[in-house]
């Protein structure tokens, strides 16, 4: 996520994570850098994960990462993986934070996710077949 500058300055850094454990990330959004600490709240290898924020800028983040079997004869009929993301979101500042969320704020995390998901699909393509 380089065009946010979204780097990792606090937590686990690389290598896999664990139940329990935390990440701070900052980024620059909106002309403003912000921090934000999520701590895996829910951990089932190689099914699923949640990491939820403890600090940072939303009233509420939780955000569900869900891997899948690829469905037979579909875009990848070699099999492989379909990640699935569920993120549910508040605002801060009660009705200003509702009314931004709905003006942009939903479509500007959606497409944030979806650049992110390019990101990591190019990236795994680059890396190879699993092992």
């Amino acid at each position: 996520m380089s065009a946010a500058r979204e780097r990792v300055v606090a937590g686990v850094a690389h290598g896999p994570m664990a139940l329990g454990e935390t990440v701070t990330w900052a980024a620059r959004h909106f002309g403003i850098t912000w921090r934000m600490t999520s701590r895996i709240s829910a951990y089932d290898r190689p099914y699923r994960f949640v990491d939820e924020q403890v600090s940072g800028p939303f009233r509420h983040w939780y955000h569900e990462h869900l891997f899948q079997d690829a469905p037979a004869g579909g875009a990848d009929a070699a099999g492989g993986t379909v990640m699935v993301d569920r993120i549910e979101f508040t605002a801060p500042a009660g009705l200003i934070g509702r009314v931004v969320t709905t003006l942009f704020l939903r479509r500007y995390m959606c497409r944030l996710i979806e650049r992110r998901n390019a990101y990591l699909l190019d990236a795994l393509d680059r890396a190879g077949p699993a092992r």
